[in-house]
């Protein structure tokens, strides 16, 4: 193992030690292990490598070119669990779902919810029905994927949409810039172009006080939260700062 410690540390790996031993763990044959020491040192992000990702006391399947759920997403769900707590049975969507790890982590603290889970990737969508009911994972243009039957009846939107401004994606660690698709990280000159068309979709989807709950950045909260007012939803900013995550929740009328 010291050997994939110091190929690791080579290769700039703060985590070298920890990222060693879940490799040896994933590995049955030394040919396998120094496959995916390979390909975690040409710069694959380790959840990819190692086939999921750790979410909300989770492990959520992933494929290569998905994108990888972060921590701070839990925050996410939090709220989300937060708006459903008074209701039966509630119904969630979480749209540009990826891998599906939202719904996954709603879905298992939600009995008898019915929890539906869309992208416009497809193969997102694909790694989706891994962790998820395939028939409960969509394929579509954000709501264009819903069943009809859902207008109007959902009590919670769950949405990650991609928010880095186009021009910040060379900015970006080579683990999500080469390897996490474009379309789950570019949100449009200001970050907020899939946002906005969230938003103004919600409000036909959404029963009376139902809750719509965005990830974004700080910096961009003030300015959905407006976004989410224009189109008649009453908007809350959550923040974590242990996470360093921000949740902007809008209520429909």
């Amino acid at each position: 193992m010291q050997e994939v410690v110091l190929r690791l540390r080579a290769a700039g790996c703060v985590f070298a030690e920890g990222e060693a031993a879940l490799l040896v763990e994933a590995a049955d044959t030394p040919e396998r292990l120094d496959e995916l020491v390979r390909r975690r040192v040409s710069g694959e992000p380790l959840e990819q490598v190692l086939g999921w990702a750790a979410f909300c006391g989770l492990r959520v399947l992933l494929e290569p070119g998905v994108f990888v759920p972060r921590r701070r997403t839990e925050l996410l769900v939090r709220e989300a669990l937060a708006a459903c707590r008074v209701r039966t049975a509630p119904v969630v969507v979480d749209l540009c779902c990826g891998s599906g790890a939202v719904a996954a982590a709603l879905r298992a603290a939600l009995p008898g919810a019915q929890v539906y889970a869309a992208d416009v990737d497809p193969v997102a969508v694909a790694c989706a029905r891994l962790n998820l009911p395939p028939d409960r994972v969509l394929e579509g243009d954000l709501y264009d994927a819903l069943p009809r039957g859902l207008r109007g009846a959902v009590d919670v939107l769950a949405v990650n949409a991609p928010y880095v401004p186009t021009g910040a994606i060379g900015t970006l660690p080579p683990e999500a810039r080469d390897h996490e698709p474009r379309v789950a990280l570019d949100g449009g000159a200001d970050g907020l172009d899939v946002a906005r068309r969230v938003a103004a979709g919600a409000p036909e989807w959404l029963v009376a006080g139902g809750a719509l709950v965005v990830e974004t950045s700080a910096e961009q909260a003030p300015v959905l939260a407006s976004t989410f007012g224009d189109c008649g939803l009453t908007p809350e900013v959550a923040r974590c700062d242990d996470l360093e995550a921000t949740v902007v929740v809008g209520i429909a009328g």
